[in-house]
């Protein structure tokens, strides 16, 4: 890791690494070598490539999609993870979203629910609630505060969300949190979401709520960033993107 990262992509890249290696995943590389798709600035005041984006496959994911966009004259630094378990999986998607804009810094990290958990206890309390005191003690750390999220936005994700701005020296602190989670995560991975708390739910069921699920966490109705995105990579990247985190496995 070069000591020249930023804290965002410090912490983007040593998540990332650990479900590399962790997992054993292999990049996938785009037309010519390299990343599976780079970013191209449409800004007038940039030239050249702003970002990547790449993916990952392999062990019992669906795949692991990652997008990075820093653009220095307009002081973004951002980098996004989604990893996807397979469409019949109640394992739940991890996330994480790494971000310093101007002065001020921000992250994003969740499990995404593949149940309803307002319909499914056994499934909340097997899978979720071990993360409460992960949550907590993140959710305790000085100098963080809400980040703007609208009400539907918060409604697709689960409770045990953690969208946070963050001061730079609370954003360090947030290291542990996320590796608590990706623990979790892993852990689930390994054994699976238990029959009794899929609770009949069938392969079938899971299919259908997962592409359901991704179409509106990815609508740019809902979440603004996408508009914000497209003047700096155009329409045709921005779909790509989509696509490409939305897609359903066969």
């Amino acid at each position: 890791m070069s000591d020249q990262q930023s804290l965002p992509e410090k912490l983007f890249s040593t998540t990332l690494g650990s479900l590399v290696n962790h997992l054993g995943l292999t990049e996938e590389e785009g037309d010519g070598g390299g990343p599976w798709m780079p970013l191209v600035s449409q800004l007038p005041m940039v030239q050249g490539q702003v970002g990547k984006v790449r993916l990952f496959t392999g062990n019992s994911l669906f795949r692991v999609v990652t997008c990075s966009l820093v653009v220095e004259p307009i002081q973004l630094d951002s980098h996004m993870l989604f990893a996807f378990t397979p469409g019949n999986s109640a394992v739940p998607h991890f996330t994480l979203d790494s971000v310093k804009a101007g002065e001020h810094f921000a992250f994003h990290l969740d499990l995404i629910p593949r149940l309803d958990l307002g319909a499914n206890l056994m499934y909340m309390d097997e899978v979720f609630t071990p993360l409460t005191e992960a949550f907590e003690a993140g959710s305790a750390i000085d100098g963080l505060s809400m980040a703007h999220l609208s009400p539907r936005q918060n409604a697709i994700m689960s409770p045990w969300m953690l969208a946070k701005r963050a001061t730079q020296e609370a954003f360090g602190g947030s290291e542990s949190t996320v590796e608590s989670y990706l623990q979790h995560w892993f852990e689930l991975l390994e054994k699976g979401v238990s029959e009794s708390a899929r609770a009949g739910v069938t392969d079938a069921d899971l299919r259908a709520r997962n592409i359901a699920n991704k179409q509106i966490i990815f609508s740019p109705e809902v979440d603004p960033v996408w508009g914000r995105i497209t003047s700096m990579i155009g329409e045709e990247a921005v779909a790509a993107q989509r696509a490409l985190l939305i897609g359903e496995d066969e």
